[in-house]
């Protein structure tokens, strides 16, 4: 496979992150776990490079399973099998345009490092650091976009506050639903999840793999990983919320009602170390 696949993948050693002395972002990883991703951000990091390239080559979509042929040999995928590899919940939002108002209201203040809600029209460095880093987690390694990781969309946002006030999703569906686009023909749909079709592919016991190859460690998140990333990420938010700060001191005074919009009403802690919301 050329390393096209996975050029900005991300995927998490959640042992290794988990154990970090860092409070902020180790509740970040756990809000991932209690959100049932481990089993998919975590899985063995291994890829088949052959047979990806052959996978993704000769994919399709029928009646909603993803079907292809490596070394000559079917393979089937279904959105059942998809959810029971990874353990993950076949109930909740599929949409994320059912994301509740409240749950994207008091996310974009959770995140921010300024205190104020965050713009869904703003940089990530904008936000705390465990969320500039959940930002990218969900832009390379759930919905798989190309580009600027810098930019905070909806759709990451949305993606964000799921994870964050614990909005239950039906993980199953949407990101075998990103898969589906994957490889749909015309579709502009990136094309990643390398480690977790190689998965699939080595549970097929007549299909040639071919040799295996360890996934970048630059590209997976562990404790060395994290801290690098703060360490480039850090200066640039600082800088930047710092200029915003004096901007807004020269600033008419706001509305009472944009006041109030800025304090995020429901909070609650998770084990004293970062502010989540309490949707459920």
């Amino acid at each position: 496979m050329s390393s096209s696949l996975y050029s900005n993948a991300q995927h998490v050693d959640f042992e290794s992150v988990l154990g970090m002395d860092d409070p902020g972002m180790v509740s970040m990883f756990e809000a991932l776990v209690d959100s049932s991703l481990r089993g998919f951000l975590g899985c063995p990091a291994i890829v088949y490079e052959d047979a990806l390239v052959d996978f993704f080559e000769n994919a399709s979509v029928r009646s909603g399973v993803v079907i292809s042929t490596v070394g000559g040999q079917l393979v089937e995928i279904s959105e059942k099998l998809f959810a029971e590899t990874f353990e993950m919940p076949i109930d909740g939002l599929g949409d994320l345009s059912e994301m509740p108002k409240d749950a994207i209201f008091d996310a974009r203040s959770i995140v921010s490092l300024s205190g104020e809600p965050i713009s869904l029209s703003e940089r990530k460095n904008q936000m705390k650091m465990p969320f500039r880093l959940l930002c990218d987690i969900v832009a390379k390694a759930i919905s798989v976009k190309a580009g600027s990781f810098n930019a905070i969309t909806v759709e990451k946002f949305s993606l964000i506050t799921a994870v964050v006030c614990g909005v239950k999703m039906n993980w199953a569906n949407f990101l075998f639903g990103v898969l589906k686009k994957m490889v749909s023909a015309r579709s502009k749909q990136a094309k990643g999840f390398a480690i977790q079709i190689s998965v699939f592919l080595a549970t097929f016991p007549t299909v040639e793999l071919g040799e295996s190859s360890e996934f970048p460690a630059s590209k997976i998140l562990s404790k060395k990983t994290v801290l690098r990333f703060v360490s480039i990420n850090d200066r640039d938010g600082t800088e930047e919320v710092s200029g915003a700060v004096k901007q807004k001191a020269v600033s008419k005074k706001r509305p009472a009602a944009d006041v109030e919009a800025a304090v995020p009403k429901r909070k609650r802690t998770v084990k004293k170390k970062l502010v989540y919301c309490g949707v459920g």
